[in-house]
């Protein structure tokens, strides 16, 4: 009986030494289950055979055992397909489309600026969607500096969001109506917290019927100006010389 127990160790310990896991296997198959939660019953099996193959085995074999494990058992778990390494490392975000060079900035997409405060000039930023487009002008012509003044324009199917927004602020008794030569417009102060802080003054103002603006001073650059009466005034003539280019 001895020699037979030494027997089937030894088959044993040869069919073992044929299960070579990769040494990473157990590290793709967690980051392919963060990828495939569905398939944790796999990920679960290529764990257990990762664990399996790399410690040392034991048999006991039992006083009267006559059989060994079948050799197309453990040939059959050495043949199991690994997981395919997958690479999950999120995608630097791109950087979103831009109007190009500007020059002064008093010209962008489909409209011209004609006034703007004294002292600003174009901050070298914009944002182009096609049906939606802005750009700033601030102090120092820095694009990653603070703006002054951002105006938005609105075209085409972009424009009901903006005529959405306005409805919202006027049931909501938000703002008031203003009259900007032979255009409509409506005025408010977005984005006052709870706590009274200060919001961002804005003009909106229809040109025309697939064409909205958003005009805003930030609240910082409205610390510089004499009060809110100064405030309308300027925001009013920003509109008035805001024209279509085409």
């Amino acid at each position: 009986m001895p020699a037979l127990e030494d027997q089937l160790r030894q088959i044993m310990a040869d069919e073992t030494a044929k299960l070579h896991a990769a040494p990473d296997l157990a590290w793709r198959v967690m980051r392919s289950s963060r990828r495939r939660r569905g398939r944790g019953r796999i990920a679960a099996v290529a764990t257990s055979l990762a664990v399996a193959a790399a410690a040392p085995l034991y048999l006991t074999v039992a006083p009267g055992a006559t059989q060994a494990p079948a050799a197309h058992e453990t040939a059959s778990a050495s043949e199991a397909p690994a997981e395919p390494a997958i690479d999950d490392t999120p995608a630097a975000p791109s950087e979103p489309p831009s109007l190009g060079d500007l020059g002064d900035g008093k010209a962008f997409g489909r409209v011209k600026v004609g006034y703007l405060p004294d002292g600003l000039q174009w901050s070298h930023w914009s944002v182009d969607y096609g049906d939606a487009y802005t750009t700033s002008w601030n102090y120092d012509g820095d694009k990653h500096g603070f703006y002054c003044v951002q105006i938005y324009v609105y075209e085409d199917q972009t424009v009901q969001e903006i005529d959405d927004r306005v409805k919202a602020h006027r049931d909501e008794g938000e703002g008031e109506e203003v009259t900007v030569g032979d255009r409509t417009g409506y005025t408010v102060v977005q984005g006052v917290g709870e706590d009274g802080g200060k919001g961002t003054p804005t003009l909106f103002l229809n040109m025309g019927e697939r064409r909205r603006a958003e005009i805003m001073f930030s609240p910082m650059y409205v610390k510089k100006l004499d009060g809110p009466e100064a405030v309308a005034r300027e925001l009013k003539k920003i509109a008035e010389g805001l024209t279509a280019a085409d």
